[in-house]
């Protein structure tokens, strides 16, 4: 499913557009984008056939850097919405790095099936986010995840 909505991915500063998993200026990379569903937000992303962990089935690291990007996304477009902005209204948004994550396979995921990722963004404190992340292949739940996300800190990629 293509969406034409403004990811947040799609407005981060150039100095941090490179994440292999969402980084929109790595063209070798994933590219995946985030955006708000109502009150959860949602990724997409269509596997290829060299994201194999066995014939027929999507590579479980791929699920992780899935959860993982759509979890510091997630928390990037709560804390932009929070500080009454929306992706694409020129303000620039929060940046966040993954302080923890952790996903529970539940079922092997099968290749040749869009994935969605879903979260749920929950506030630990104004810096600290958790994120509860469902991955489906398709309609079928085949993971949980959850991420905790902190603010970047300003020295982040300063050299």
């Amino acid at each position: 499913m293509e969406n034409e909505q403004t990811a947040i991915q799609d407005i981060y500063p150039d100095d941090f557009a490179w994440c292999y998993g969402c980084g929109r200026l790595n063209e070798e990379g994933y590219q995946l984008r985030t955006f708000w569903n109502e009150e959860e937000t949602v990724t997409y992303y269509e596997p290829s056939d060299k994201h194999t962990a066995l014939p027929g089935y999507v590579y479980g690291g791929l699920s992780a850097s899935l959860v993982d990007c759509h979890g510091t996304g997630s928390a990037a477009l709560f804390l932009h919405r929070k500080n009454g902005h929306e992706p694409g209204d020129g303000a620039e948004p929060p940046r966040f790095v993954t302080a923890s994550l952790h996903v529970d396979y539940l079922k092997p995921t099968p290749q040749g099936v869009q994935l969605k990722a879903t979260g749920q963004v929950e506030e630990v404190h104004p810096k600290k986010y958790k994120i509860h992340v469902k991955l489906y292949a398709g309609t079928e739940h085949v993971a949980n995840g959850e991420v905790v996300a902190v603010v970047m800190p300003t020295n982040f990629g300063k050299k």
